[in-house]
């Protein structure tokens, strides 16, 4: 399988990535809907209940703060670093990740070669004029302040740059990756259970305009039958077979 995998890969001229927690889980960051995911073991904080409510804020930001997902020390693991090299012999390459984790730009992919679906969980920003926040010098003043930050330009509320349940999709990425998805002609998609609306639309998409369809998961998932490969294996051993 692999070795059909690397043939295509080869002869890619517009390779598109498509990413899911599960490439980070070798980072020892938890995926959100498996046995032992993050929604099973923590309740979700919907995005009007962070805007309407200070105490929600409160326990966002206590939640942050702890290092609840394990974001803040995590590294690159295999599986990132060989995307990342793929991609760099590959200079028309795009990356579209559903991660916040920003592990794909630490393992070297350029930031104009990533489209990021929910946001980035390393940095924050003011929801009314956009003014970016890191979250060290946030964390500092929270516990300090013990009170939810707010804008120093504005006095809007602050967030991490993510998107949250029941906020909009980022109306800019979603029509890059729609874009990216139609332009490619291998359309790849490595750890995500295929199961989150609307980004599980873009395999489909690409799928329609004349790509072949890869998914590279440790399950199987929602969209395999349509899938032109499937492969079932651990992601960074699949991955560190490609040689071009």
């Amino acid at each position: 399988m692999t070795l059909k995998l690397n043939k295509l890969i080869t002869k890619s001229i517009n390779l598109v990535f498509f990413t899911g927690a599960g490439i980070s889980t070798d980072s020892g960051i938890p995926d959100f809907r498996g046995p032992k995911g993050v929604w099973k073991t923590s309740t979700p904080i919907y995005f009007q209940e962070f805007i309407s409510s200070k105490e929600k804020r409160m326990e966002s930001w206590e939640k942050k703060f702890s290092n609840e997902l394990s974001i803040d020390h995590a590294a690159p693991n295999k599986g990132h670093i060989n995307i990342a090299e793929i991609m760099k012999k590959k200079d028309k390459s795009h990356l579209i990740t559903q991660n916040v984790d920003n592990l794909h730009q630490n393992s070297g992919v350029q930031e104009e070669q990533i489209t990021e679906l929910h946001g980035n969980a390393t940095y924050a920003s003011c929801l009314d004029c956009n003014k970016r926040y890191e979250l060290e010098d946030l964390k500092q003043n929270f516990l300090k302040s013990h009170e939810p930050p707010s804008c120093v330009e504005c006095n809007g509320i602050i967030k991490t740059a993510t998107v949250s349940f029941g906020q909009a999709m980022p109306k800019k990425e979603m029509q890059l990756s729609q874009k990216k998805a139609i332009q490619s002609d291998l359309f790849i998609c490595v750890g995500t259970s295929l199961t989150v609306f609307p980004a599980a639309d873009l395999p489909v998409l690409a799928k329609e305009t004349g790509a072949k369809f890869i998914i590279i998961n440790n399950e199987s998932t929602a969209l395999d039958h349509l899938a032109d490969l499937v492969i079932n294996r651990d992601i960074s051993e699949v991955l560190s077979e490609i040689k071009l």
